[in-house]
């Protein structure tokens, strides 16, 4: 049985990848122990985790490496961590974080590229990154550098990466996943849905507010720090969320900068017509199966959701693409790509 010491956090998509990826692997074998950082899991988090196939869990109440001011607590969790590849003995470290490769681990180590701060600067403020994030750079650098394998869930992350850091290496595409036992069929209702943290710039949500007034339709976005306006959800565990994707006719993610989108995944599964920025990695993702439009362009998404909620047809026939669509991003496809490649670097290993 291959061993897996797999690193996450509770902040975003990350846990939800981490669980979805460690009950697949264990599917095919793989004993996944997962070392959580940052923020303490909340209490649907925590059900999460008794609900799971892990073998272990472990947490430390660490910063994260893209949160201010880190360092000293970063060198912590790397500390942290190597204690727990004594306790785990893993074949593999799956590091779901940068700069954290960079130590000396006893096992092959995988570093997934979710997403970075360069890139999504460069994506919200049409620039690079100030100064202020020199020391991030160096450190996601020398991380990448220092990885035995590059993951990224689309090669437009790949991308950003080789863009943004003259260290990073060649790497490997493995697209995230969602499970879809929980999706049943439902009426769709004239709704236009939306998901993210509202204090995100990348996530475009306020385009949306700002929109929604011209719409025929209601507006609703779920997610944490919503402002005043009634179509605020404010933050839903998945169990609050899943009614509205189940009943939302459309999903809207006006982004700026998504590297994959697990929400847009969810959305797709529930049979949402999907209306997305136009990104590289929401065209790579999901093809003819969504309708874009311009990111940071107001006009242009008030049309292409009042276009798409004129059309019940249209609307139909995206949401079906969508659902369609979704069945590539199975969590036993994700689990088998993974497995290929820590087989690849154990042979390597051993030879």
């Amino acid at each position: 049985m291959t061993r897996v010491l797999m690193s996450a956090d509770a902040v975003g998509g990350v846990w939800t990848y981490a669980l979805e990826l460690a009950d697949a692997l264990a599917r095919l074998g793989v004993e996944v122990h997962l070392a959580v950082l940052g923020t303490e899991p909340g209490v649907e988090q925590r059900r999460e985790l008794r609900a799971s196939a892990l073998a272990s869990y472990a947490f430390a109440p660490l910063a994260l490496e893209w949160m201010p001011d880190p360092w000293a607590e970063v060198d912590a969790s790397g500390r942290w961590l190597l204690d727990q590849v004594e306790r785990v003995q893993p074949d593999v470290v799956h590091l779901n974080s940068y700069a954290l490769a960079d130590l000396d681990w006893p096992a092959p180590v995988v570093v997934v590229a979710h997403s970075d701060v360069l890139s999504w600067w460069r994506a919200v403020h049409g620039v690079p990154a100030p100064p202020d994030w020199d020391r991030y750079r160096a450190r996601v650098a020398a991380g990448l550098a220092a990885a035995d394998a590059v993951v990224a869930p689309t090669s437009a992350v790949l991308n950003d990466l080789a863009r943004e850091f003259t260290a990073a290496p060649d790497g490997l595409v493995v697209p995230n996943c969602r499970r879809r036992d929980w999706v049943v069929r439902t009426p769709k209702q004239p709704l236009v849905l939306a998901a993210g943290r509202a204090w995100d710039e990348a996530k475009g949500l306020a385009a949306l507010d700002r929109i929604a007034p011209e719409l025929s339709w209601p507006v609703l976005i779920a997610g944490a720090g919503g402002g005043p306006s009634a179509r605020f959800l404010g933050s839903l565990s998945f169990a609050e969320f899943r009614p509205w994707l189940l009943r939302a006719a459309v999903f809207a993610a006006p982004a700026h900068y998504e590297p994959f989108g697990l929400a847009i995944l969810e959305a797709a599964c529930a049979g949402c017509a999907l209306v997305l920025s136009d990104l590289p990695s929401l065209r790579e993702v999901w093809g003819d199966a969504a309708l874009y439009m311009p990111p940071g362009d107001d006009d242009a998404l008030a049309a292409a959701l009042q276009r798409i909620i004129a059309d019940p047809r249209r609307t139909t026939e995206l949401g079906g693409r969508a659902r369609l669509r979704s069945e590539r991003y199975l969590p036993q496809r994700t689990a088998a790509g993974y497995l290929a490649l820590y087989q690849r670097l154990l042979t390597a290993v051993r030879t």
